[in-house]
């Protein structure tokens, strides 16, 4: 029997763990599994491009567990009023290959996201964050947000969009988090004077929404939007300035901020985790965490959320696996 997790699933699981609980659970857990980096057997994601997007599957394995997420990537869905990014997940275990649970991750990959960048931060950005910024707030920004502030005591939020009613939504969902909200009218206003700037936005192409002329000394920049061959979102002049480190560098290099030029990348996260190499080092460094999502994040989701509904008894057991007297007999299972 498999465990089936659905939307409804999670919803019923944050409201009894609680949401920055939960934040602070999965950030360990991302964490814990960073660590163990040189036990996993990983590769790129298998991507197909596409002229409105791309369809990317995204598999790990240890010695106990196997991953896979499904996850798309379609910046123009939101004219047909549908999401830009939709994903499912599936975990197996590796001693027999059989699954254990298939999974929601449309939520998932927004709340891992969020985690590691989080995660990130706690390496890369000076100690007293206070005011963060962001720039996109789309389907992931709540996200980035709440999971900044299970780390960090922050007061101030900075934010823009190019689409009004999207910073609406962002304000409106964050109204009760006990922050100070204050909408910019572009990105250079959000940057100012702010310890942690995010990038999140969806355009699938090169664009400039952080320039090298409103970075500041000590600015710890988390970018999240570029995530595919071509798509970017900073000025690459910032990168020869940055002290950058990525998940999986095979992977970055294709994807990341640092495809628009040959930049020295200073580390995996995985070494400044391990303390192989160090994380910020001075109080006006400026760092950057050139985030495009790798496997091992939706690995350690999955681990939690199976863990979570076995102890809450949450989600669906389903026969999607037949269960046989003789396994020889296959054929006698449509009988």
């Amino acid at each position: 029997m498999i465990r089936v997790i659905t939307i409804s699933d999670i919803k019923k699981l944050i409201a009894q763990v609680g949401l920055q609980n939960f934040f602070r659970d999965l950030i360990g857990e991302l964490e814990k599994e960073y660590s163990r980096w040189e036990h996993f057997q990983k590769s790129p994601r298998h991507a197909v491009h596409l002229d409105n997007g791309v369809i990317e599957l995204m598999p790990i394995c240890d010695d106990e567990f196997y991953s896979f997420k499904y996850v798309n990537g379609h910046p123009n869905n939101t004219q047909s009023n549908k999401l830009t990014v939709v994903a499912l997940g599936l975990l197996a275990e590796t001693k027999s290959g059989y699954p254990l649970m298939i999974s929601e991750m449309t939520l998932l990959t927004a709340f891992r996201t969020a985690a590691t960048s989080a995660l990130a931060a706690k390496y890369l950005a000076r100690k007293n964050v206070k005011t963060v910024g962001i720039i996109g707030t789309g389907a992931q920004s709540e996200f980035q947000i709440l999971a900044q502030k299970a780390l960090f005591d922050i007061k101030t939020v900075k934010y823009f969009d190019i689409d009004p009613p999207a910073m609406k939504k962002f304000q409106h969902n964050l109204r009760d988090a006990g922050l100070e909200l204050i909408a910019c009218r572009d990105g250079k206003s959000v940057v100012e004077n702010v310890d942690i700037i995010t990038t999140a936005t969806a355009s699938k192409k090169q664009t400039h929404i952080l320039d090298v002329h409103g970075i500041n000394p000590g600015l710890h920049i988390n970018g999240i939007g570029g995530d595919t061959p071509g798509k970017t979102e900073l000025d690459k002049s910032i990168l020869s300035k940055t002290k950058i480190v990525v998940e999986y560098l095979p992977q970055s290099k294709a994807e990341g901020e640092i495809q628009q030029a040959n930049a020295d990348v200073h580390a995996e996260l995985w070494e400044i985790i391990t303390g192989k190499k160090k994380g910020r080092e001075s109080d006006q460094e400026i760092t950057l965490f050139d985030s495009v999502g790798f496997a091992i994040e939706d690995f350690a989701i999955l681990k939690l959320i199976y863990a979570l509904a076995i102890k809450y008894n949450i989600g669906t057991t389903m026969d999607l696996i037949p269960e046989l007297s003789d396994p020889k007999n296959l054929f006698s299972a449509l009988f």
